[in-house]
């Protein structure tokens, strides 16, 4: 994209702010060039129909004919030749391509496809360099790259097999489920098979092979009413259904339900259920089968398997799901495709993310308190008053977060001196650390360029990226100049930094550790990071004289951007409370506000109703309007972005690099956060994420909207990024767009209790949404709040072993419960971890819910967390939804039988928490077993010195809890209480260790044991020694 000077007329136009008069760019400064999706364009071009695809030559290592023939050893390679008349109908066609495919590991196999003639004048439109995505090797469990990118975990003194990937056998044919067959008729086509069932996973036989320099195309038959879930970032119930095209390209945008968003993860899982008798496929029961006779029925008994599929690929990319099959689509890079055998769906992502992206990052233990946000914070004194006011309400708060409020003119690395003083927030921060609580502050991904005709306008962040080669560039070399909160921006350049050693990452490094000489924060909040500019182009390049200047839309309650919409319901239950608002939007409106007076950032549109179409470019790209547009939200590719054709050192260009952006920016805060704070796990929270980004950082669900239907989502946006190995995430809660209010601020509340990352924020200039500002959520939130922090033990052995094996942390109720298909569409309920059942009431206005207690055909109990009863023994029925009360300030968790969880006395903080006294609660099965575990360290080493594993095993009337480690902090608490549910018959004798305890120390009522008066006997701490609780 060009740049050019903004007219006279615009830079006569300012609008004054609060603070002072300043330019404000105009809005069609972001607007882009009309342009019609594929899905969309009633001209658009079928590949399919135009191109003659290839012929496979020269094939070795394989059983092969002239014409067709399978993989077998270790690889297999071919040549792939056009079979016909180049098409060129969306880039110009790559005539010779070489395909090798790789038997990696035993559940592992690779597919890739690349030109076969590749230079320095093309290779990097083709190839993703293993420096930015680190790609799996044969034999390894992870590739040397992304090993040394994954922090390392606390060291262990036992359980190995909890901290340690599990390393699968090199690859052969002879030992993969997996088997690769090809076939030259009518053209090249590639099929991977399950060899245990005969089930093809993937197959383009029969289908063209369309490879391009700006359009690679792929197409895959799938079974009748498939179950496939990933693909992100997009809002969308869990099962993906087969009526929809998912775009990859980070955008910053609202959360739009059903568009492409922050960030990009071209993987997928597909969950397939067939007749344990027959083995025959059967559709599930999300929807009605055009078959009758193969839908399933919860009487009937079924198995599955899952498998996954990775195309890594980083360019923008289009997933067309129909009826029939997947069409995969990329305008640029290779094909470079994984396909994991499973065969459950946590095999796969175990697989996926011990060898190929990496194991999610250690998170210090605070992380797991509660955590407050808004925008419009305004000072530390404000800061201080949300904290007391938690204090007052008696609600846990963990950590006090800021948005851009506390910068100076919205500037990275410099604090308000005003608002925001270094001096008045020691004081501030050292109260709070002494208090056991935190502080995040957020970092923007863009950084202001100032006024060169200014001298006050000095910033000298600026000046040492400058000096340090660490910004994107334009065409010419130039710097590339965009647009954001502070104003005209420059953007840290990850990619020549990464590739070409140019000095972003240090430069980055040594902000952080010169700001934390003023701000002792806690962690990280990465924003923007798509990575997103608010104009199209170097619009700054010329126009850096009008700097600092006022992006081309309103803020959040400025004129004509006024936030007045509430949830849905919101006037029949708030009825006065409405009426009074409505009545204020009404007088305070202007002709331009929006109903919705929510974004901050809005779709950018030109106002043309003629669309832009290109044509191929004979000899090279058209990166700025590539042929083939995909369904992108914000139209345009540069639309509120970088635009295509920014440059990074080195030679690459963004078309090439968009996705990463994100990725790359929380790989440079991880390590910047080790130089600041290098005795402590870094704690990032980041908005663009990509395959790989959990290893350093968490992801929260970005500007969500408080409307119900977004509530219900964010169980679903959890789960994919399950999937995506990133399971430190949460969305705001209450909502960050518009107005909250009570009743579905109470629910919300109640539901991220039990979510990995859980924080309340909302937007400026909307009602203020903090728990304690409505006394029925302040009770709600106390509620919840004693639950989750009672289980943060339990929670942080969850992530204990998801950084050590890549199992999950929050689990769809199919993953825990493969064999039963009415639970593939399950995204309603859920578990954390595999021993907690959370049914949550996601209806405005209703006081029950509905639910299913999984696990009948395995006799699987379930136990209500309040009352420590068994449910009913009619609930417990094969797909049988159950109906539950849930009164407002009531969330419906269950407890399963055959488990055991580790519970500490809950506190303000968690520092609290931990110096709290443990209690054990055992939900013993039908056998009358319960299993458990619990893991132990100092919370936020990187490397702790010291570690604990303790097994927990319920058996014949026995509990034992067996510690292995050497961890133990200053002042051990002790063991208060064990609670046994499920114990049949009212025992004789209880004893600790062998002696008996007394009558008064142990109570037995509804089949629940309760053991209490064991602190003095575990004085030393509850996990120093080995003991036995006994009921006989």
């Amino acid at each position: 994209m060009g740049y050019e000077e903004l007219p006279s007329a615009w830079a006569a136009n300012a609008t004054a702010t609060s603070e002072r008069a300043i330019f404000t760019v105009p809005a069609a400064a972001d607007y882009g060039q009309n342009l019609l999706p594929w899905i969309s364009d009633p001209k658009a071009k079928d590949p399919q129909a135009l191109c003659p695809g290839y012929k496979a030559t020269l094939v070795t290592g394989g059983k092969r004919g002239d014409r067709s023939g399978s993989a077998v050893g270790t690889s297999f390679t071919a040549h792939l030749d056009l079979a016909g008349k180049a098409c060129n109908v969306y880039g110009n066609d790559v005539e010779h391509l070489t395909l090798t495919v790789d038997y990696q590991a035993s559940d592992r196999l690779h597919v890739g496809i690349v030109p076969r003639y590749l230079g320095p004048e093309n290779a990097t439109w083709f190839v993703l360099p293993e420096e930015l995505v680190p790609k799996p090797s044969g034999s390894a469990t992870l590739s040397a790259s992304a090993a040394a990118s994954t922090p390392t975990t606390a060291k262990k003194s036992a359980k190995d097999r909890r901290t340690t990937p599990s390393k699968p056998s090199s690859g052969s044919s002879s030992q993969s489920d997996l088997v690769f067959s090809w076939s030259n008729s009518p053209t090249f086509g590639f099929t991977v098979t399950r060899k245990s069932s005969g089930d093809v996973l993937f197959s383009t036989a029969g289908k063209k092979l369309v490879f391009e320099d700006q359009f690679i195309e792929f197409v895959s038959p799938l079974p009748e009413n498939y179950n496939l879930y990933g693909l992100g970032e997009v809002i969308h119930g869990f099962r993906l259904g087969n009526n929809l095209t998912r775009t990859i390209y980070a955008a910053d945008v609202g959360d739009n339900i059903d568009a492409n968003i922050y960030g990009s993860h071209p993987f997928y899982l597909d969950t397939r259920y067939y007749e344990k008798t027959t083995g025959k496929y059967v559709a599930n029961a999300v929807s009605a089968s055009s078959d009758k006779s193969t839908a399933c029925k919860s009487t009937g008994s079924y198995k599955s398997a899952t498998h996954g599929v990775f195309l890594r690929n980083a360019h923008p990319q289009e997933v067309v799901l129909t009826p029939a099959g997947i069409t995969w689509r990329t305008i640029g890079g290779s094909i470079d495709l994984y396909f994991y055998s499973g065969p459950n769906a946590v095999d796969v992502m175990q697989s996926y993310q011990q060898t190929t992206v990496g194991l999610p990052a250690m998170q210090q233990y605070f992380t797991f308190g509660f955590h407050q946000c808004r925008w419009g914070y305004q000072n530390w004194t404000v800061l201080q008053e949300v904290v007391d006011n938690f204090k007052a309400a008696n609600i846990p708060l963990e950590t006090i977060w800021t948005d851009i409020d506390y910068m100076n003119q919205y500037r990275d690395f410099e604090n308000d001196n005003n608002t925001f003083s270094y001096e008045e927030g020691a004081e501030f921060l050292a109260k709070l650390h002494a208090n056991g609580q935190h502080y995040v502050p957020i970092v923007d991904s863009a950084i202001y360029a100032p006024n060169p005709e200014n001298a006050s306008d000095a910033y000298p962040t600026y000046d040492r990226g400058v000096d340090a080669d660490a910004f994107m560039l334009n065409p010419d070399g130039s710097l590339y100049i965009g647009e954001v909160w502070p104003g005209y921006t420059v953007f840290p350049d990850w990619i020549g930094a990464a590739l070409n050693g140019t000095g972003a990452f240090k430069w980055w490094s040594n902000e952080f550790v010169e700001w934390y000489k003023n701000v002792a924060f806690d962690g990280i909040w990465i924003d923007m990071s798509e990575v997103s500019s608010f104009c199209v182009g170097s619009c700054g390049s010329k126009n850096l004289t009008l700097n600092p200047v006022h992006p081309g839309f309103q803020l959040p309650g400025e004129p004509g951007n006024l936030v007045t919409n509430y949830p849905e319901g919101f006037s029949k239950t708030n009825s006065s409370e409405a009426a009074s608002a409505s009545s204020v939007a009404a007088a305070q409106a202007t002709p331009t506000t929006s109903s919705n007076g929510t974004s901050a950032s809005a779709t950018s549109t030109s106002t043309s109703t003629s669309y832009l179409r290109t044509e191929p470019t004979p000899g090279g790209r058209d990166i700025n309007y590539p042929p083939y547009v995909i369904n992108n939200i914000q139209g345009d590719l540069a639309v509120h972005a970088v635009s295509p054709n920014a440059t990074h050192h080195g030679g690459y260009v963004e078309y090439d690099t968009h996705n990463l952006f994100g990725h790359q920016i929380l790989n440079a805060t991880y390590n910047a956060l080790l130089a600041a704070i290098p005795e402590k796990r870094p704690f990032i929270i980041g908005r663009s994420t990509f395959a790989g980004s959990g290893k350093w950082a968490g992801h929260w669900g970005g500007d969500n909207t408080s409307l119900w239907s977004y509530m219900v989502f964010s169980i679903s946006q959890a789960l994919s990024f399950s999937i995506f190995g990133v399971p430190m995430f949460g969305v705001d809660t209450c909502g960050f767009n518009g107005n909250s209010d009570m009743e579905l601020c109470s629910r919300w509340m109640q539901l991220s209790a039990f979510f990995p990352f859980y924080r309340n924020h909302n937007v400026l200039a909307a009602i203020p949404q903090e728990p304690y500002v409505w006394s029925a959520v302040a009770e709600a939130s106390r509620t919840a709040m004693a639950i989750r922090y009672s289980l943060l033990p339990y929670m942080y052995t969850l992530f204990a072993d998801a950084h050590g094996t890549g199992t999950t942390v929050m689990r769809a109720l199919s993953w825990e419960f493969p064999n039963e298909p009415w639970l593939a569409n399950a995204d309603h309920q859920f578990l954390l971890g595999p021993a907690l059942l959370v049914t949550p009431c996601l209806e405005q206005g209703a006081s029950t819910v509905k639910g299913v207690f999984p696990g009948a055909e395995s006799n699987t109990l379930w136990y209500d967390w309040y009352n420590q009863t068994a449910v009913d023994q009619s609930w417990l029925t094969a797909g049988k939804n159950v109906t539950l009360d849930a009164p407002l300030g009531h969330i419906p968790v269950f407890v399963r039988g055959g488990y055991i969880l580790p519970l500490q006395e809950p506190g303000q903080t968690t520092k609290e928490s931990r110096a709290n006294p443990w209690d054990v609660l055992v939900a013993l099965d039908g056998t009358g077993a319960a299993a458990g575990e619990l893991y132990l360290d100092d919370g936020e080493s990187v490397a702790p010195s010291t570690s604990t594993w303790v097994e927990l095993a319920a058996s014949s009337g026995s509990l034992v809890a067996t510690p292995q480690g050497n961890y133990s902090p200053e002042s051990p608490p002790a063991l208060a209480n064990v609670t046994v549910l499920g114990v049949a018959h009212k025992p004789r004798r209880v004893s600790f260790n062998g002696a008996a305890l007394s009558s008064s120390d142990w109570t037995y009522s509804s089949e629940r044991l309760h053991v209490t008066g064991l602190d003095a006997k575990t004085s030393g701490g509850a996990w120093n020694s080995k003991w036995t609780v006994s009921w006989k």
